[in-house]
C-alpha cells in the first residue's frame, strides 16, 4: 500500500483561474505534484497513463496563459486529458476514473465546461476546433481555440483535411503539434527556443503581416513568390515546411517540459495571432515516471498497478482471450496459405496483428489512424488475388463505412474484416462500443456476417473467412476472455448460412447471435427448471441468415428470442424480415427480439453493462415469461 503523495502547490490550485496566483518559478514543483497525483490516482484505477504523463508542463501552461473555459482546449482522443481533469475542478472525483458512475476516460460535454469537445476517437480536434474558431469570428468573439493533437493522430486524413481548410479560411485556429513518439525534428536547445520565442514574437508576426499586404499591391504572383520563398527559409530553419505550405505559421521544436521554452511562446501567440498558428512541442510520453519512460507502449493503457515497482495487476484468465485466439488462428492459416496478409489501423497489439507481424513482418501492414485507407488498401490487395484480413474494432470500422461500401462491397471483393471489441468494452465507455457493425455490414448485398459465439467458433470463422473468395465477409468477436470450450487444432471451414443448434426443447427457442450463446444455455436451465422445454440455437449467421432452421424453430415453438450485442437494426431486424416475409408470425407465435438499449451506455464492468441492458439469464428469463404472459404462471400455480 503506498500513501497518497503530498501537494501542497497542487491543493491551492481547484480550478485553472488558480493557475494566475501561481508564480512562473513555482511551476515545476506544481507539474511534479500534478504528476504524482495522476501517478497515485492511474494506479488506483487503470486508464490511459503515459500520454498524460508527457503532457502535465504542456496542459499547466495551457490553463495558465488562456482564459479557460471562455477559451477553448480540445485534447485530440483523450488519452492525454487526466491532468487537464485535475486541474479544472475533477481532482475530487479522479480516482473514479473509468468506473462505473465516476468521471470519463476522455473529454466529455456533459461532464464539464472545460471541455469543450467530446473525444474518443482520434485525429478530430482539428476539425472541431476549426468549427469553433470560425463560430468565434462570425460571433464577433476575441476567444482563443487551441487543438492539442498527438503526432499517432496525425496519421489521419481528417487531420490534414482539417488543417487544410483551416490555412485556406486564414482561421485564428492555434494546433499544438503534442510530438511524443518519433520527433519530426527535435529541439536543439537554447538555439531552437530562441528561434521558437524570436518567430512568435510580435516583432516578426507584424513585419510578416505587413509584408504580406505589402506584396499584395505588387499583384498576385510576385505575393505568392515572395511569400513562398521567404516561408520556405524559415520552414528549412524550423522544420516546419509543409505545415506552411497548408497556410499555417510554424513555430517550434520546443521543449514540452520546459515552462522557459512553452510560456513565452504561448504568451506571444495569444497576444499577437493573426491567422492560423502550429506549434511544434516535443514531449516524452511517460516523463517523470520511470517504467513508464523505459516502456511507453506498455504503459499508454495500464491495469491497476504498484506505483513503487510499475508492476501492473494481472488477473489470471480462465481462458485465452478472443484477441489472442484470433492472431494465433490467423498465424496458423498465414503458415499455409502465403496470400494471407493482415492490416492494422495503429492497433497491432490490440486487434492480435501483432502475432502475425511478429511471424510474418513482410506480410503485415500498420497504416497508421487510416481506417479509411486501411480498407481501400484492402481491397486493392484483394483484386490481385491476395487474402487481406483487415482487423479493426467495431468503433474504428465506422469511420471506414463508405470505403466498405463503395470500395469492397459494390465490387464484390473478397476482403475479410475481422471484427473486434464487438458489444460492451467496459471501462471505454460508449465512445468505443461496439454496437452498429451487425446493423451497418448486413444491410449490404452480398456480404456475409458471422459472429463468434465462443473461442472455439473463432477458430471457424477465421479459417472460413480464408477460404471465402466469393465477396466479403466478416466476423465479430469481444473484448476479453473466451468461455473455456475445448480448442479443435485447427478450424473448420463453415457452411456458409448455415447455424447450428446447441440444445433441443419444445416451447421456447432460444436464438443468440455471439457470444451471448453462454447466457441462453444458463437461462434455458431456468427455463427448463420452470417447466418450460427450451431449445438453444446458435445462429453463427446474420447474413445470410439459416432460413431452415429459423423456419424450423418459427414452426415448432410457442416463443421465439432473438439475443445479440448489437444495436436495433442488427441479426433481430433480419430475422424478423424473413419470418414477417414468410406469414411465420400470423399463427400467433411470439416473437421477441433482444438487443442493445437504444441509449449510450457509460462506462461500468461489461457483466454490469449487460445486465442492465437486460441481455443476461435472468433478463432473459424474464423476456420468456413477459412474452408468455400471466396465463402461463397462473397455470404453474
Amino acid at each position: 500500500m503506498t500513501s497518497v503523495p503530498s501537494t501542497p502547490l497542487l491543493d491551492t490550485v481547484h480550478i485553472p483561474a488558480d493557475l494566475k496566483q501561481v508564480e512562473d518559478r513555482d511551476l515545476p514543483q506544481l507539474a511534479s505534484e500534478l504528476r504524482a497525483e495522476m501517478i497515485d490516482a492511474v494506479s488506483k484505477t487503470g486508464g490511459h497513463l503515459g500520454a498524460g504523463l508527457g503532457v502535465v508542463e504542456l496542459t499547466i501552461a495551457l490553463h495558465k496563459v488562456f482564459n479557460t473555459p471562455d477559451d477553448r482546449i480540445i485534447f485530440d482522443v483523450g488519452h492525454q486529458c487526466y491532468p487537464h481533469k485535475i486541474l479544472t475542478g475533477r481532482r475530487e472525483r479522479i480516482r473514479t476514473l473509468r468506473q462505473e458512475d465516476g468521471l470519463s476516460g476522455f473529454t466529455k460535454r456533459g461532464e464539464s465546461e472545460y471541455d469543450p469537445f467530446g473525444a474518443g476517437h482520434s485525429s478530430t480536434s482539428i476539425s472541431a476546433g476549426l468549427g469553433m474558431a470560425v463560430a468565434a469570428d462570425l460571433q464577433g468573439s476575441d476567444r482563443r481555440v487551441i487543438a492539442v493533437i498527438g503526432d499517432g493522430a496525425m496519421s489521419a486524413g481528417m487531420a490534414f483535411e482539417a488543417l487544410n481548410n483551416a490555412g485556406a479560411l486564414d482561421a485564428r485556429l492555434i494546433v499544438i503539434l503534442n510530438d511524443n513518439d518519433m520527433s519530426i525534428a527535435p529541439p536543439t536547445g537554447a538555439m531552437s527556443a530562441y528561434l521558437a520565442r524570436l518567430a512568435s514574437g510580435r516583432t516578426y508576426m507584424g513585419v510578416r503581416e505587413f509584408g504580406k499586404k505589402l506584396t499584395a499591391y505588387l499583384g498576385k504572383t510576385v505575393d505568392r513568390a515572395i511569400t513562398r520563398a521567404v516561408e520556405h527559409a524559415r520552414g528549412y530553419v524550423t522544420g516546419g515546411t509543409m505545415f506552411e505550405e497548408l497556410g499555417f505559421y510554424h513555430i517550434g521544436p520546443i521543449d514540452g517540459h520546459s515552462f522557459e521554452h512553452l510560456l513565452p511562446v504561448l504568451r506571444n501567440v495569444r497576444d499577437n495571432q493573426q491567422g492560423p498558428v502550429l506549434i511544434h512541442v516535443v514531449t516524452q510520453k511517460g516523463k517523470g515516471y520511470a517504467p513508464a519512460e523505459a516502456a511507453a507502449d506498455k504503459y499508454h493503457g495500464v491495469n491497476k498497478f504498484d506505483v513503487i515497482t510499475g508492476a501492473q495487476a494481472k488477473v489470471k484468465p480462465n481462458a485465452p482471450s478472443y484477441t489472442a485466439v484470433f492472431g494465433e488462428t490467423l498465424v496458423q492459416e498465414g503458415a499455409l496459405d502465403d496470400r494471407i496478409v493482415a492490416i492494422t489501423a495503429a492497433m497491432p497489439s490490440g486487434t492480435g496483428v501483432d502475432k502475425f507481424a511478429d511471424a510474418f513482418p513482410a506480410r503485415t501492414f500498420d497504416v497508421g489512424i487510416a481506417e479509411q485507407h486501411a480498407v481501400t488498401f484492402a481491397a486493392g490487395l484483394a483484386c490481385d488475388g491476395m487474402k487481406p484480413f483487415a482487423a479493426l474494432y467495431s468503433t474504428f470500422l465506422q469511420r471506414a463505412y463508405d470505403q466498405v461500401v463503395h470500395d469492397v462491397a459494390i465490387q464484390k471483393l473478397p476482403v475479410r474484416f475481422p471484427i473486434d471489441r464487438a458489444g460492451f468494452v467496459g471501462a471505454d465507455g460508449p465512445t468505443h462500443a461496439g454496437s452498429f457493425d451487425t446493423g451497418y455490414l448486413a444491410m449490404l448485398p452480398g456480404f456475409v456476417v458471422m459472429a463468434a459465439s465462443d473461442e472455439a467458433e473463432l477458430k471457424h470463422m477465421v479459417r472460413t473467412a480464408v477460404a471465402y473468395d466469393e465477396g466479403p465477409i466478416s466476423f465479430r468477436y469481444p473484448r476479453g476472455e473466451g468461455v473455456g470450450v475445448e480448442m479443435p487444432e485447427r478450424g473448420s471451414i463453415l457452411d456458409i448460412g448455415k447455424g447450428r443448434i446447441v440444445k433441443e426443447g419444445t416451447k421456447v427457442a432460444l436464438l443468440s447471435f455471439g457470444t451471448r450463446l453462454a447466457e441462453c444455455l444458463l437461462a434455458a436451465e431456468d427455463l427448463e427448471a420452470a417447466g418450460l422445454s427450451t431449445t438453444v440455437a446458435d445462429a453463427r449467421f446474420a447474413k445470410p441468415l439459416d432460413e431452415d432452421m429459423i423456419r424450423r424453430l418459427a414452426r415448432e415453438h410457442e416463443v421465439l428470442v432473438t439475443i445479440e450485442e448489437g444495436s436495433i437494426g442488427g441479426f433481430a431486424s433480419h430475422v424478423l424480415q424473413f419470418l414477417a416475409r414468410e406469414g411465420l408470425i400470423d399463427g400467433g407465435l411470439k416473437v421477441r427480439p433482444m438487443v442493445l438499449p437504444d441509449v449510450w451506455m457509460d462506462q461500468a464492468k461489461p457483466e454490469a453493462m449487460y445486465a442492465k441492458a437486460g441481455l443476461d439469464r435472468e433478463g432473459i428469463v424474464r423476456t420468456v415469461f413477459a412474452a408468455l404472459g400471466t396465463a402461463h404462471l397462473t397455470q404453474r400455480a
